[in-house]
């Protein structure tokens, strides 16, 4: 069974950043690349960004560009969010996916149906 383990979140104020952590834990498979996505209370889940491994682009959604930075490891199996700046709208359940099936990714990086296994969810809180 695959599973990916999210760290790092917490609570943090206004203006603050914080970094989260997505590795598997157990077998892993490779993947064709990795997202982030988020969910508030009441709200649904939705993208906040993506890195595809085969050449390393990254994809933001645009209520998060220029404050948070994703990135991953060497071996292709870890990735990071480096959230800067942070808002009291950024406070939500962070979750990580990977995705094995290169069109279906590039096409569709943004919907969570394009992603096969998801970690349990790591909570971010911004103060104001």
């Amino acid at each position: 069974q695959v599973q990916l383990v999210e760290s790092g979140g917490g609570l943090v104020q206004a203006g603050g950043s914080l970094r989260l952590s997505c590795a598997p834990s157990g077998r892993t498979v490779s993947s064709v690349g990795m997202g982030w996505f988020r969910q508030a209370p009441g709200k649904v889940r939705e993208f906040v960004g993506a890195i595809r491994w085969s050449d390393g682009r990254i994809y933001y959604a645009d209520s998060v560009k220029g404050r948070f930075t994703i990135s991953g490891d060497s071996a292709k199996t870890t990735v990071y969010l480096q959230m800067n700046s942070l808002k009291p709208e950024d406070t939500a359940v962070y979750y990580c996916a990977s995705s094995l099936i290169y069109a279906l990714f590039s096409l569709n990086y943004a919907l969570d149906s394009s992603y096969v296994y998801w970690g349990q969810g790591t909570q971010v809180t911004v103060s104001s």
